[in-house]
Protein backbone atom coordinates (compact mmCIF):
# COMPACT_ATOMS: atom_id res chain seq x y z
CA UNK A 1 0.00 0.00 0.00
CA UNK A 2 1.24 3.45 -0.89
CA UNK A 3 -0.24 6.66 0.48
CA UNK A 4 0.29 9.92 -1.37
CA UNK A 5 -0.13 13.44 -0.02
CA UNK A 6 0.06 16.47 -2.31
CA UNK A 7 0.80 20.04 -1.31
CA UNK A 8 1.79 23.33 -2.88
CA UNK A 9 -1.38 24.35 -4.62
CA UNK A 10 -2.88 27.80 -4.33
CA UNK A 11 -4.00 30.95 -6.10
CA UNK A 12 -1.58 32.55 -8.53
CA UNK A 13 -1.82 35.18 -11.26
CA UNK A 14 -1.37 34.27 -14.88
CA UNK A 15 2.32 34.07 -15.73
CA UNK A 16 3.22 33.00 -12.22
CA UNK A 17 4.72 29.77 -10.92
CA UNK A 18 3.90 27.07 -8.41
CA UNK A 19 5.73 23.98 -7.26
CA UNK A 20 3.64 21.02 -6.27
CA UNK A 21 4.99 18.27 -4.03
CA UNK A 22 3.76 14.77 -3.40
CA UNK A 23 5.14 12.78 -0.50
CA UNK A 24 4.68 9.02 -0.45
CA UNK A 25 4.57 6.72 2.52
CA UNK A 26 6.29 3.38 2.42
CA UNK A 27 9.76 2.21 1.53
CA UNK A 28 8.96 1.16 -2.04
CA UNK A 29 8.48 4.60 -3.57
CA UNK A 30 11.41 4.06 -5.91
CA UNK A 31 9.71 1.07 -7.51
CA UNK A 32 6.81 3.15 -8.87
CA UNK A 33 6.46 5.24 -11.97
CA UNK A 34 4.93 8.52 -10.79
CA UNK A 35 2.52 10.78 -12.56
CA UNK A 36 0.68 14.05 -12.16
CA UNK A 37 -2.88 14.40 -13.39
CA UNK A 38 -5.35 17.26 -13.22
CA UNK A 39 -9.09 17.59 -13.24
CA UNK A 40 -10.86 20.83 -14.04
CA UNK A 41 -14.42 21.38 -12.90
CA UNK A 42 -16.79 19.32 -15.00
CA UNK A 43 -14.01 17.65 -16.99
CA UNK A 44 -12.18 14.35 -16.95
CA UNK A 45 -8.96 13.73 -15.08
CA UNK A 46 -6.13 14.13 -17.59
CA UNK A 47 -2.47 13.20 -17.63
CA UNK A 48 -0.06 16.10 -17.14
CA UNK A 49 3.38 14.59 -16.59
CA UNK A 50 5.07 11.33 -15.65
CA UNK A 51 8.50 10.16 -14.58
CA UNK A 52 10.14 6.75 -14.56
CA UNK A 53 11.36 5.02 -11.42
CA UNK A 54 14.91 6.32 -11.55
CA UNK A 55 13.93 9.68 -12.96
CA UNK A 56 15.72 9.01 -16.21
CA UNK A 57 12.73 9.54 -18.47
CA UNK A 58 9.82 11.93 -18.39
CA UNK A 59 6.70 12.47 -20.43
CA UNK A 60 4.40 15.50 -20.70
CA UNK A 61 1.05 16.40 -22.12
CA UNK A 62 1.14 18.87 -24.98
CA UNK A 63 -0.21 21.61 -22.70
CA UNK A 64 2.54 21.01 -20.14
CA UNK A 65 5.52 20.78 -22.47
CA UNK A 66 7.94 23.66 -22.09
CA UNK A 67 6.20 25.05 -19.00
CA UNK A 68 6.06 22.21 -16.46
CA UNK A 69 8.86 20.02 -15.12
CA UNK A 70 8.41 16.79 -13.20
CA UNK A 71 11.18 15.49 -10.96
CA UNK A 72 11.58 13.09 -8.09
CA UNK A 73 13.77 12.48 -5.07
CA UNK A 74 13.62 8.82 -4.16
CA UNK A 75 15.59 9.38 -0.96
CA UNK A 76 12.84 11.76 0.18
CA UNK A 77 9.94 9.72 -1.27
CA UNK A 78 8.82 12.85 -3.09
CA UNK A 79 7.78 13.77 -6.61
CA UNK A 80 7.54 17.40 -7.72
CA UNK A 81 5.80 19.34 -10.43
CA UNK A 82 7.31 22.74 -11.17
CA UNK A 83 4.78 24.82 -13.08
CA UNK A 84 5.86 28.02 -14.79
CA UNK A 85 4.04 30.55 -16.97
CA UNK A 86 0.72 29.42 -15.56
CA UNK A 87 -2.44 30.16 -17.52
CA UNK A 88 -6.08 30.36 -16.40
CA UNK A 89 -6.74 27.10 -18.27
CA UNK A 90 -4.31 25.37 -15.88
CA UNK A 91 -6.87 25.84 -13.11
CA UNK A 92 -7.73 22.40 -11.76
CA UNK A 93 -7.27 19.99 -8.91
CA UNK A 94 -3.88 18.34 -9.36
CA UNK A 95 -3.34 14.74 -8.30
CA UNK A 96 -0.22 12.66 -8.03
CA UNK A 97 -0.46 8.96 -8.74
CA UNK A 98 1.71 5.86 -8.62
CA UNK A 99 2.02 3.25 -11.35
CA UNK A 100 3.54 -0.12 -10.34
CA UNK A 101 4.24 -1.10 -13.94
CA UNK A 102 7.32 -0.63 -16.06
CA UNK A 103 5.96 1.57 -18.85
CA UNK A 104 5.19 5.27 -18.51
CA UNK A 105 1.59 5.10 -19.67
CA UNK A 106 -0.55 8.20 -19.70
CA UNK A 107 -3.86 6.48 -19.03
CA UNK A 108 -5.13 6.91 -15.49
CA UNK A 109 -6.17 3.25 -15.38
CA UNK A 110 -2.50 2.30 -15.13
CA UNK A 111 -2.10 4.15 -11.84
CA UNK A 112 -3.11 2.26 -8.72
CA UNK A 113 -2.57 4.81 -5.98
CA UNK A 114 -3.80 8.40 -5.84
CA UNK A 115 -3.44 11.36 -3.56
CA UNK A 116 -6.32 13.53 -2.40
CA UNK A 117 -5.43 16.36 -4.76
CA UNK A 118 -4.39 19.99 -4.38
CA UNK A 119 -6.24 22.93 -5.92
CA UNK A 120 -4.45 25.21 -8.35
CA UNK A 121 -6.27 28.38 -9.37
CA UNK A 122 -4.79 30.78 -11.93
CA UNK A 123 -6.40 34.18 -12.22
CA UNK A 124 -6.27 36.26 -15.38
Amino acid sequence: QLQLVESGGGLVQAGGSLRLSCVASGRTFGSYIMGWFRQALGKERDFVAGITRNGGNTRYSDSAKGRFTISRDNAENTVYLQMNDLKPEDTAVYYCAANPGTVLWVGRGNYDYWGQGTQVTVSS
